[in-house]
């Protein structure tokens, strides 16, 4: 039984890991050389060095725990949950859609999704094929720009019953409350513009707006032909209307979310995509143009009012789009540095659109924000771009023949699983191979397969999963290894009496190890806030990220790079579930350290940051779909 795993004490509230003084590792040691009396200048300045040293290295500290006191403050317990707000203020629900006020608008085209047999065409092919090998690169033309954001980051129906109707997009957002905003930079392109620019991308409208025209020589001095840049910013408030402090790890989710579902689309047109993370906060701001966003004063702790300047977007992150099969090319973030710092000169369009009147500032989230800026990183040399890794094959047959225009539009976020429809084992083991981040016979490390390629960071997060409803797989717990440099130090983290062994028809390739047999329905549904969906699907999980050695190692800026690779293995698992004829949904809501006593984690070395779950949905007949374009005039 699942209960003889579960301290007798796991109902009852569970204490604050203490914080600590993290201990140094990544200070670096300058050695001292000996001096006579005669050379006390020397001297000075080596104790000069040395105090700025010190200095820097307690400002890393402080970072690095304010990073974990948001994670530990934010955490659901059965006794209690995090601060939100007590009810929904739908006299203030956020306006899901930013515009920019008086800025160009620049139409996008549409593409076909209705068809009764989408055809398998150049822009348009099997779901599956985009696993083994990426087509050739097409060149970057208004119909090319546009398949990719009708593919990523558009609206994909409207939803409505009874005086309700609101808006689904094709990337997944916690809440359907959509915080993420895109941004294109880009060299001309014929029928949008005759000089190079930055767009905002407005999902409602399809459209791009005009936001600035750049130097014409910021491409072809630092990036290599045919390619172009996304940004991706977030606006806090959109999430913490509803979810109140832990609105921050949703935000980053989301993030990872729309980086998904960006590499796919891409994927789709021979383009690959890859993280520019030698970028600092800085640069990305004035890169999108949010530097004009009012500063936002951090009250010292929740209040609520009229704050129109919590509304400003931080940006997250810079995505580089290339053809595939590029060569190896520098990128020098200190000279991209200086020119980007000139874009507070450009005649910047529009104004930003407001999206409520009254707020509530959780203040711990503009403060965590803060702490996990990425700083510039001064370097130059080759930018890696890691050859196209194919994923495992085990069961190609158990894709149904979409293809990627069907699987991703066509996507939805389920409400309810059925609790009677059931996996077989070779479904379940071919979708796991295509969670991996390493190619098919690979040691998994290095994330080369797509999506994950898109990061640039070895593989932090696992999957522990509960196995409900798969036929020739016994129901209970197994974990998915993404990071097989980890494997011993997980054994050593998790329960004793846990088997790890291979479970039966397992693909060699795939790192997955059965911990325990049992039926763990009820004791999933606990774990995830009481909720039924964790229960009545084919399969749910947690990603469990190597999380305060990461932190601590690197920096606190992967606080929130570990939520954005939980989120691209989100948006693989959903596609993957509509691939095979089921659906998914996203958990947030679920009590944390009830799951790390669960495994027999202790402190923060590891921890559960995004649940998820697999299996067949429960229609809702009374909901009518809409098509996404022509859309209602509506904001929802």
């Amino acid at each position: 039984m699942a209960s003889k795993f579960l301290p007798s004490r796991l109902p009852l509230p569970l204490n604050s890991p203490r914080f600590h003084r993290l201990p140094s590792t990544n200070k670096t040691m300058i050695p001292i050389a000996s001096f006579s009396s005669s050379s006390p200048s020397a001297s000075s300045v080596d104790n000069s060095v040395r105090k700025q040293e010190e200095e820097e290295e307690e400002e890393l500290q402080e970072k690095v725990a304010q990073a974990l006191t948001f994670h530990h403050q934010t955490k659901h317990g059965f006794a209690n949950y995090a601060r939100g707000p007590r009810g929904l203020d739908w006299a203030n629900q956020p306006n899901p859609f930013r515009r920019y006020i008086s800025a160009p608008l620049l139409p996008l085209l549409h593409f076909p999704t209705n068809k009764p047999i989408v055809a398998v065409t150049d822009d348009a092919p099997l779901y599956s094929s985009l696993f083994h090998s990426l087509p050739p690169p097409k060149p970057i033309s208004h119909s090319t720009i546009s398949q990719l954001f009708f593919d990523s980051l558009a609206l994909s129906a409207w939803k409505t019953t009874g005086f309700s109707t609101w808006s689904l997009r094709v990337n997944p957002s916690s809440g359907n409350l959509h915080p993420t905003e895109a941004y294109l930079i880009a060299p001309p392109i014929q029928s949008i513009s005759d000089s190079p620019f930055v767009a905002h991308y407005a999902p409602k409208e399809h459209s791009l707006e005009l936001r600035a025209t750049i130097p014409s020589g910021f491409f072809p001095n630092f990036f290599p032909d045919n390619s172009f840049l996304i940004g991706i910013s977030s606006i806090f408030w959109r999430e913490a209307w509803k979810y109140g402090e832990r609105a921050f790890r949703y935000c980053n989710h989301d993030v990872g979310h729309a980086i998904g579902a960006i590499a796919m689309a891409a994927a789709t047109l021979g383009w690959d995509v890859k993280l520019l993370d030698g970028f600092g906060y800085k640069d990305l701001e004035k890169l999108m143009g949010l530097q004009f966003f009012p500063d936002f004063k951090i009250p010292s702790r929740p209040i609520k009012g009229k704050f129109p300047e919590i509304e400003f977007e931080h940006p997250d992150c810079l995505i580089l789009v290339f053809p595939n099969g590029s060569n190896p090319f520098d990128v020098n973030y200190k000279e991209l540095s200086s020119v980007v710092n000139e874009f507070t000169n450009l005649e910047w369009k529009g104004r930003p659109n407001s999206l409520s009147k009254e707020h509530i500032c959780w203040d711990i989230i503009y403060r965590t924000a803060e702490a996990v800026k990425k700083p510039l990183t001064i370097q130059k040399g080759e930018f890696l771009v890691d050859q196209f890794k194919s994923s495992g094959i085990c069961s190609e047959n158990s894709y149904k023949g979409f293809t990627i225009r069907e699987v991703v539009r066509k996507r939805r976020s389920a409400v309810d699983m059925d609790g009677v429809t059931v996996m077989d084992r070779q479904t379940f083991y071919q979708i796991l191979l295509h969670c991996l981040p390493s190619g098919k016979g690979e040691k998994h490390r290095r994330q080369s397969t797509l999506p994950f390629r898109a990061l640039s960071w070895d593989a932090e997060v696992h999957a522990a999963i509960f196995v409900h409803r798969v036929i020739g797989l016994p129901k209970g717990w197994y974990f998915l290894v993404r990071n097989e440099d980890h494997l011993e130090e997980l054994k050593m983290a998790t329960r004793s009496e846990f088997k790890w062994e291979k479970p039966e028809g397992c693909p060699d390739d795939l790192p997955l190890y059965k911990l325990a047999s049992s039926d763990c329905r009820e004791l999933a549904k606990r774990l995830s806030c009481h909720q039924d969906i964790a229960s009545d699907g084919c399969f749910s999980l947690g990603m469990v990220a190597h999380f305060e050695p990461t932190l601590v190692e690197k920096g606190a800026w992967m606080y929130p790079r570990l939520f954005w690779e939980t989120g691209v293995l989100g948006q693989v698992l959903y596609l993957e579930a509509h691939a095979v004829g089921i659906s998914a949904t996203g958990i947030g809501c679920f009590f944390d350290d009830p799951v790390h006593e669960l495994l027999g984690f202790r402190g923060s070395k590891f921890q559960s940051l995004y649940h998820f779950t697999v299996g067949g949905p429960v229609l809702d007949k009374r909901i009518m779909s809409l098509p996404a374009y022509p859309g209602p005039s509506i904001d929802a």
